[in-house]
């Protein structure tokens, strides 16, 4: 988590700048389009055997990861924010108001850690694997006032706050107090606040589980993807 400190977003954000024009469909309409390269083509017929082996290889794996899970079109919305894919990233944005001058931007990774926890039941054994993403919630109220920045994890089934920031417009800490470690710190009264201050926001554990589902689906996007773009080099 320690690198979702206010000094490394900046270079997330910064690299977040880039244009992206249609870019959802067009990463999942490229991702569908990999199954109709034919890998016994008659450009291959040239090809080492090494090198058609390869081919063939991932030309069967871009179709078993189609086949057994599909992916589809990433949601462009949810409840009142807006959803902005970002292709070839680990990242999405989420972008929504609160009130008449409030601004909300949600920053979510792709999956990027776990927990193993033991399966329900006396007689079960064994781990269930349960998946983390790490969020950033900035709120901003407009000019004059600073910003809050909520770094947060998102479980499957519910949301919880690690940090608070006070940032300036240009993202700067305003002071050198950086807040307590709500997660060591354990005043109830201060974390039930703080959700509560989110949960109006839309920010909840609804919102967790939307994630989770946009992510397993951004997963194998980009995995068939990078398939298709691995296979492309090859066949150079």
């Amino acid at each position: 988590m320690a690198r979702f400190i206010p000094t490394a977003q900046r270079a997330l954000v910064s690299a977040a700048s880039k244009t992206l024009t249609n870019g959802s469909q067009s990463r999942t309409a490229s991702a569908y389009s990999l199954l109709q390269f034919h890998p016994y083509a008659t450009s291959q017929t040239h090809k080492s055997p090494f090198t058609a082996n390869i081919i063939r290889i991932l030309s069967n794996e871009i179709e078993y990861q189609h086949d057994y899970a599909p992916p589809h079109q990433p949601a462009t919305s949810f409840n009142s924010f807006t959803v902005q894919d970002r292709p070839g990233e680990k990242w999405m944005t989420m972008r929504g108001k609160y009130g008449e001058y409030e601004e909300i931007k949600i920053e979510a990774t792709m999956f990027d850690g776990c927990v193993f926890v033991p399966k329900p039941g006396e007689d079960s054994t064994g781990e269930n694997v349960v998946l983390h993403i790490s969020l950033l919630v900035d709120i901003s109220k407009g000019q004059g006032y600073p910003d809050m920045e909520f770094l947060c994890s998102a479980w499957p089934d519910h949301l919880e706050i690690q940090k608070v920031y006070l940032l300036n417009r240009d993202k700067t800490i305003i002071n050198p107090y950086m807040g307590r470690d709500l997660r060591r710190k354990k005043n109830r009264k201060l974390q039930r606040t703080l959700d509560d201050y989110l949960e109006e926001r839309g920010v909840n554990n609804e919102l967790c589980v939307f994630l989770h589902e946009y992510m397993m689906n951004k997963d194998r996007i980009e995995l068939i993807q990078w398939l298709g773009n691995v296979k492309s080099i090859v066949q150079k």
